[in-house]
């Protein structure tokens, strides 16, 4: 996060497929409405549900490991009323990476507008956690798009030029020199913070304000 003219900015780092992202999302959401107009959300996206066919199994056990990952999701949610996740997550919906959404997003920034970075990311995230749609698939992708107001076809030409996955492994190679180690992350003062994980709203809030209240060049204590 930096302070610039218009206020404090504020780099987010997240996986579309992960659980902890969605639970952040109505803190992130309350803080664009508290401090509308002082703060900018740039949304990038890390590598964490990268290949899901490798590390589910890796991680949680190659016989039962998605059945243990999806009790694991829903058990983590549960003290989060706003974090709905449909019981078919990881039991039967089984996406096999999270890239395709990321790069998607990528192209709506590219050829629409970081705002509809941040809807279409919203739309996505709901649509996997709470009606289990398969978000690996491009059709799925473009359908989700579409009814968010996004021209398919330019999205397209923004994945097949090259022009998407460019940006995308801008964000990965940020993330890698930021020390960004999962999702979510919170990039505070220019990459001299690093909030990461299941992070309170009354701590990101401090921080917001505190560098507000204090000269841009000027390390927060929070």
């Amino acid at each position: 996060m930096s302070v610039s003219e218009s206020g404090v900015v504020i780099d987010y780092y997240s996986d579309i497929l992960c659980v902890w992202a969605w639970i952040a999302q109505p803190r992130l959401d309350e803080l664009e409405k508290q401090w509308q107009g002082h703060i900018t959300v740039r949304h990038h996206f890390v590598d964490v549900f990268g290949d899901c066919e490798k590390k589910i199994p890796q991680s949680w056990g190659a016989e039962d490991g998605y059945e243990k990952f999806g009790e694991h999701v829903q058990h983590s949610a549960q003290p989060f009323e706003l974090a709905t996740v449909h019981p078919d997550l990881w039991q039967t919906i089984r996406p096999r990476s999270s890239a395709p959404a990321h790069l998607l997003l990528r192209a709506a920034a590219l050829v629409e507008s970081e705002q509809l970075l941040a809807r279409l990311a919203l739309r996505i995230r709901r649509a996997f956690f709470c009606q289990a749609l398969d978000v690996s698939s491009l059709d799925v992708l473009l359908e989700l798009a579409t009814e968010e107001g996004a021209d398919a076809g330019q999205l397209q030409r923004a994945v097949y030029d090259g022009s998407a996955i460019a940006a995308l492994m801008t964000d990965l190679r940020q993330a890698s020199d930021l020390g960004v180690r999962g999702s979510p992350t919170w990039i505070l003062n220019s990459g001299r913070q690093v909030l990461y994980g299941n992070v309170g709203y009354r701590i990101l809030n401090a921080n917001i304000e505190e560098l507000l209240n204090n000269p841009a060049d000027e390390a927060s204590w929070c």
